[in-house]
């Protein structure tokens, strides 16, 4: 320690620390929403029994909620919904915030709230002893009440969770006093693309041309590597027409090439629709398996998989097949062979065009689909005539298929 000033002159002495630290403790946080869709059917399920969310991870440890149709305890007589969060971890004493939200569907924002982050100075954060331990209300909501309320609308509830996970962290001294910029490389890449200079390739692509530098796309493209500088590669070719991709697909996955960063498809497509991103996320995923492009393609995959829907998962999975994704498939297979989808999706357009251009996909969803009766609890019965009707047609037949392939 050193110390400043002081002595007989009666100037009060500074203390200047030779090291300082500081402990920061903060919320990780993190949200997830259930939608339970068929209220009127989870009624009856006799109290205790409880439909749980799938599991999902804040600060770095699982969770799920659990709704209570008839409530958690038989004394109140069915009288009110529970809700509870759960630690779905193998982890003993974690520390949270919790926040249990029935959304209101009415549009006008009345949700029906119960925080823990409100509070969170009365008592501290609350602490989970071991998997399984529960924070939530056995007397969420009045039952009588919900049914008549704007939070049930089509049958169906919408409940939202924030987490945060409380951490501590350890921050010493800061050796350096000047701040370090972000990384610019993608932007005066992208900035020399647009500009032109210094371009040896064209590509044309339809009624669009496309300039380009070979080192770029081959130090980014192991095709484009094996194209201009490899053994029988042609290093002198200064024009490439490109005739199996649609103009704005290259233009999207050259402006990747250049910045690793995916560009604004609404804004290439001229569309802000969903189907018109996954259409174009599709063609892109397709694109960047042609020209080798790795990260490009496990990013169209996520993409492709966050905005899986009943609509457009059947395209998805045929694409998945025909350029073997094998990640991208499976998540496809247990989309569709989940019960709240399967009927849905059988009705769409993309299925029957799943039928006639993938015929071996089938027997690979029927399998998925008994996979997914095998983990419910619907009984036999039920097994038989979900796995049956994927095709139309008897289970007899989807064993020979299977037999053949």
């Amino acid at each position: 320690m050193t110390t400043v000033g002081g002595g007989s002159g009666g100037v009060e002495q500074q203390m200047i620390p030779d090291s300082v630290s500081t402990s920061f403790i903060e919320t990780v946080n993190g949200s997830h929403q259930f939608t339970i869709k068929g209220y009127s059917l989870a009624k009856g399920m006799s109290p205790g029994k409880f439909i749980q969310s799938d599991v999902f991870s804040v600060g770095g440890y699982d969770w799920a909620i659990y709704f209570y149709p008839d409530g958690k305890n038989p004394e109140d007589q069915s009288l009110y919904i529970s809700l509870f969060i759960a630690l779905a971890s193998d982890s003993n004493d974690i520390r949270a915030l919790f926040e249990l939200t029935l959304m209101d569907q009415s549009g006008k924002g009345k949700h029906k709230v119960h925080s823990h982050f409100d509070r969170a100075l009365e008592g501290g954060p609350y602490t989970l002893k071991y998997k399984g331990s529960m924070w939530g209300y056995k007397r969420f909501f009045r039952r009588s009440a919900l049914e008549t309320s704007d939070y049930i609308k089509d049958d169906c509830l919408v409940v939202h969770c924030t987490v945060g996970v409380v951490r501590a962290r350890l921050e010493g001294p800061k050796q350096y006093g000047i701040v370090l910029p972000l990384s610019n490389m993608g932007q005066g890449l992208k900035d020399l693309l647009d500009s032109e200079v210094g371009c040896d390739i064209a590509f044309q692509v339809g009624d669009e041309t496309y300039k380009a530098h070979k080192l770029i796309l081959a130090a980014r493209s192991p095709v484009f590597r094996a194209q201009f500088f490899g053994p029988i590669g042609n290093n002198n070719v200064d024009r490439i027409v490109i005739e199996d991709i649609e103009p704005s697909i290259f233009k999207a996955m050259l402006s990747f090439i250049y910045t690793d960063v995916l560009p604004d498809v609404h804004e290439i497509t001229g569309s802000t629709s969903a189907s018109s991103f996954t259409n174009m996320i599709q063609h892109l995923l397709a694109a960047a398996d042609l020209y080798d492009l790795a990260r490009l393609k496990i990013l169209c995959e996520v993409l492709l998989c966050e905005k899986l829907d009943v609509d457009n998962v059947a395209t998805t999975l045929a694409l998945a097949e025909q350029h073997q994704f094998f990640q991208l498939k499976t998540f496809c297979l247990k989309f569709v062979a989940s019960p709240a989808n399967l009927g849905a999706v059988m009705k769409s357009e993309g299925f029957k065009h799943l039928k006639q251009s993938c015929p071996t996909l089938l027997s690979e969803l029927l399998n998925a689909v008994a996979a997914a009766d095998k983990s419910s609890t619907s009984g036999q019965l039920n097994k038989k005539r979900s796995a049956s009707s994927v095709l139309g047609c008897d289970t007899t037949n989807m064993r020979q298929v299977r037999r053949r392939t």
